[in-house]
């Protein structure tokens, strides 16, 4: 193949998934605790046409060589863990993470997934659950005579109950971190999975260890700038247009030359 039709493809190629990963991050603008995406190019293997250094004469050196690219492709997905925004809810079991730190999540098969959703309710038993109804790590349960729960700073959760004005502790929310976030692996509903390249999690108490203070009554919201999405949507629509072009011209330039042999 040509190699200005297939480089100009791998740009196309790219260029998609560019888009994807853009549409992605406006769609979930609204998403509780949702960390946008950004996608990273890498250049492709170059063909070696002549050498740089190779001997020009006897006595000379090209200072130069002559390397043709071949494209370009995504080489990763990399997420952007900045704070969003706090959104005042008044729920009583609406949580916020200010600083580092995911809520842990016990999954149906005993694994353990990780979060920034801090919007959780109670389940028919009193465990305190996330949306899909999977219980938070270590499991809180709420008596079901109590009247009113209370979060501290540090994750503590209290309760008061009928007769007794004196809140009692019924629990500890303990935080997660990593060494390398990036590492974690996205799997959907608001979960994170640890992997190989994230690390183990180091737990503790929220407010300790460079670990994040909770707040009650809040929820962290997306961090997508949708102004920077949409300009980077612009960006990839002309690097788009202008590899459909390159395509284009070199098209007309093989329809001249067979014509004109």
């Amino acid at each position: 193949m040509n190699l200005a039709l297939w480089a100009a493809k791998t740009g196309l190629d790219a260029q998609n998934t560019q888009m994807s990963v853009i549409a992605n991050n406006l769609a979930n603008t609204n998403t509780t605790g949702f960390k946008s995406d950004r996608a990273a190019f890498q250049d492709l293997m170059y063909q070696n046409v002549q050498q740089v250094g190779a001997q020009s004469t006897q006595n000379t050196q090209y200072s130069t060589g002559l390397t043709l690219g071949t494209g370009v492709r995504i080489a990763a997905t990399e997420k952007n863990y900045t704070q969003g925004s706090v959104l005042q809810t008044q729920g009583n079991l609406d949580m916020s993470i200010t600083g580092l730190g995911f809520f842990q999540i016990t999954m149906p098969d005993g694994t353990i997934s990780y979060t920034r959703d801090g919007s959780f309710s109670m389940d028919a038993q009193g465990n305190v659950v996330n949306s899909s109804g999977n219980p938070i790590s270590p499991a809180i349960t709420i008596p079901a005579n109590a009247q009113s729960v209370s979060l501290g700073t540090d994750g503590t959760v209290s309760v008061t109950t009928a007769g007794s004005p004196k809140p009692t502790s019924v629990g500890q929310i303990q935080l997660a971190s990593f060494i390398n976030v990036q590492g974690l692996q996205p799997i959907g509903n608001n979960l994170l999975a640890e992997s190989a390249s994230s690390g183990a999690p180091q737990v503790g108490t929220p407010g300790t260890g460079g670990l994040g203070n909770l707040a009650q009554g809040s929820l962290e919201t997306s961090n997508v700038n949708t102004v920077t999405e949409l300009v980077n949507m612009i960006q990839c629509q002309r690097a788009y247009e202008m590899n459909s072009k390159a395509i284009s011209t070199t098209d007309q330039m093989l329809q001249y030359l067979t014509q004109n042999v």
